[in-house]
């Protein structure tokens, strides 16, 4: 239990990070008209643990905020994978 608890948490950085920075990378595309990320790759990173970035992401570089399934399909995530942290942690 000791050792998985800084890999996840590196693991959980690592996707953050990512997360965030795909935002910026597609917001960048998107003002020089260029080939943009699927919306589903943003969904995917943040379902596999970037949730917190990609939502710090989308409104640091006011990118994806009008749409609604970013504006509350984010934010669900985000919850729903700290509930799962809570979980863990309160069982294991």
């Amino acid at each position: 239990m000791k050792g998985l608890l800084p890999a996840l948490g590196l693991y959980a950085l690592v996707m953050n990070l990512f997360g965030f920075a795909l935002m910026g990378f597609d917001k960048s595309r998107a003002q020089k008209n260029a080939r943009r990320l699927r919306e589903r790759a943003l969904f995917l990173c943040a379902f596999l643990g970037g949730a917190l970035g990609s939502l710090l992401g989308m409104y640091a570089f006011r990118h994806k905020t009008r749409k609604s399934a970013f504006r509350f399909g984010m934010p669900a995530i985000f919850i729903l994978q700290l509930a799962a942290l809570v979980a863990a942690l309160y069982y294991l």
